[in-house]
């Protein structure tokens, strides 16, 4: 098992063939995302998987990143379930990485796949279209398919700009001893 090379590996993929993903597929990579840590193990999320060309279609309608949904050939939106929910921030980063399992297992089962957030700014209008409770609010749609497309190769920061260091302690309390 080859997590740190899968995790360097995995790209945003954003143009796919028109090549349909078995259901089975879809279901895994669902369960892949609920496999996610989350405080308390409550597990918040709450998914949707879409198939159907016309309703990806009105999707896309909804981002600047029209052609990367529309493109689609399947979608999974991520929700955050509020009844689930016991403290936002713990459950918005455990959401973050049931997306993240999401990617990844796609990468490992040779699709494409891209987290949108742009979509965010039409969150009541995504959630109306879908008709989900409203304890639910959206969190990514992760566009899939098989790559239409080589990513190349990623590129990062130098790994320094990224480490803080604490400040240093120019002078120690010393014990006096009387």
């Amino acid at each position: 098992m080859d997590v740190i090379g899968a995790i360097r590996r995995r790209r945003s993929v954003r143009k796919f063939l028109d090549q349909e993903i078995d259901e089975e597929l879809l279901v895994r990579l669902i369960d892949t995302a609920r496999w996610a840590p989350s405080g308390l193990n409550n597990q918040p999320w709450r998914f949707m998987k879409i198939t159907d060309p016309g309703l990806i279609e009105e999707i896309s309608h909804l981002t600047r990143y029209r052609g990367v949904v529309a493109g689609a050939v399947a979608l999974i939106i991520v929700f955050l379930d509020e009844e689930a929910c016991y403290n936002r921030t713990k459950d918005l980063q455990s959401a973050g990485a049931a997306i993240q399992n999401i990617l990844l297992a796609a990468n490992s089962l040779d699709l494409g796949a891209c987290w949108l957030g742009e979509i965010l700014n039409k969150r009541e209008e995504v959630e109306s279209l879908l008709g989900v409770p409203d304890s639910c609010e959206l969190m990514a749609v992760v566009a899939l398919g098989y790559p239409g497309q080589d990513p190349g190769e990623g590129t990062r920061h130098p790994l320094e700009s990224f480490i803080l260091f604490p400040p240093e302690k120019n002078s120690r309390p010393s014990s006096s001893m009387s």
